[in-house]
């Protein structure tokens, strides 16, 4: 976990760097900085999508994901819970910074195979450049939304930790074919948020978020015929 946990301090550390920024920084910068983050988000999720998909041999899975992941979240209402629940801690925008820096922090290819390579080989080279990655996405994040985007460091812990238990116990079951189907879904939500961030469609995220669990359960049922 000694990657996981470098990962968690850098978010930190951005925060609190970028939270000092925020009071000095004046409102056209914060906004150019979002459309910065914007059009990063977009790539990374382009990137994963053109990365994994030709590796796919399940290519209507990610579909078929997206649609029930998307009405699950929707009956649950995701988006609206976590709103409600950082709203009792704090006013304003937070919320939606959160739910970004969430999305762009644990959605991500090295945010998943960091964990696994970590944990089954003792590789710690992903999650320290995604520890550099989210270090510098969190100042900039924090230099609009404030210090609260350091919260966001608790999600990636237990993200990350739930990949690294499971690749310890579950070491058949994470195979490369599963997390290219959780990698071409997790770019798409990526790509979804970096059009959020750029004000181009208000895009419920969080509540596509159950899509990222039909893979697996697709592969346990799988596995059984």
């Amino acid at each position: 976990m000694t990657g996981t946990i470098f990962n968690c301090v850098m978010i930190i550390i951005g925060s609190t760097v970028g939270s000092l920024m925020n009071k000095g920084l004046k409102e056209r910068y914060q906004n150019i900085l979002m459309q910065a983050m914007g059009f990063a988000a977009i790539a990374l999720g382009l990137n994963a999508v053109v990365q994994f998909m030709p590796k796919s041999n399940e290519p209507v899975l990610f579909i078929v994901s997206l649609a029930i992941g998307a009405v699950i979240g929707e009956k649950l209402d995701v988006e609206k819970n976590f709103n409600s629940f950082v709203g009792r801690f704090s006013k304003g925008p937070l919320a939606k910074g959160l739910s970004t820096a969430i999305l762009l922090f644990c959605i991500g290819t090295l945010s998943i195979l960091g964990p696994i390579n970590s944990a089954l080989q003792g590789d710690y080279t992903y999650l320290i450049t995604n520890g550099i990655l989210d270090g510098v996405t969190s100042m900039v994040l924090a230099s609009t939304f404030g210090f609260g985007i350091a919260l966001s460091a608790v999600a990636v812990f237990l993200w990350q930790g739930l990949f690294y238990v499971l690749a310890l116990f579950l070491n058949d079951f994470m195979t490369a074919e599963l997390l290219t189907e959780i990698s071409i879904i997790g770019g798409i939500l990526i790509f979804a948020t970096g059009i959020s961030i750029l004000g181009i469609k208000n895009i419920k995220g969080l509540n596509m978020l159950p899509a990222l669990l039909i893979p697996p359960l697709y592969f346990i049922i799988k596995s059984f015929f």
